[in-house]
């Protein structure tokens, strides 16, 4: 699975305007719904707000992986979203998130959504990675810094 297949420099936000979880995903499903990767927004945020308040996606580490399925979708997408400040994010590690990744797939895609989500898990487990992502300060700089990884690795 290779992340630039599901995201492109549109779907790439820093920083957020969004304060709160909720206004977090809404704000990243808006971005994949300008970019066209999604058309029925309102479905996707309740199916993504949903899977939130069953369990946290805020995984550690700093990041959040917020994701959903929707009908309506042929492939997936995914955007990230910087917050201008670290944010509570009831992550399991008990520390603020600094980047949040939003993956949105079609029902029927739920092994390339997994797939997907144990890609983006990985790249953040790299530390120097994951600290020059933290530390990018532009939507160019983060989609280059993913471009790279994923082009290397």
């Amino acid at each position: 699975m290779n992340l630039l297949d599901i995201i492109t420099p549109d779907c790439v936000r820093s920083p957020l305007q969004a304060s709160d979880k909720q206004g977090v995903i809404g704000e990243l499903v808006d971005l994949l719904g300008q970019a066209g990767k999604v058309t029925e927004t309102d479905s996707l945020k309740e199916a993504v707000w949903t899977r939130e308040q069953t369990r946290t996606t805020g995984i550690g580490h700093g990041l959040a992986i917020p994701h959903g399925k929707c009908a309506g979708m042929t492939d997936l997408a995914m955007a990230i979203g910087r917050p201008g400040e670290p944010m509570d994010f009831q992550a399991i590690d008990g520390q603020p998130v600094r980047l949040v990744v939003l993956l949105a797939s079609p029902p029927d895609r739920t092994s390339d959504h997994i797939q997907a989500l144990a890609r983006i898990s990985r790249l953040m487990t790299m530390e120097a990675f994951r600290e020059e992502i933290y530390a990018a300060e532009s939507p160019e700089q983060i989609y280059q810094l993913l471009k790279a990884q994923e082009t290397v690795g």
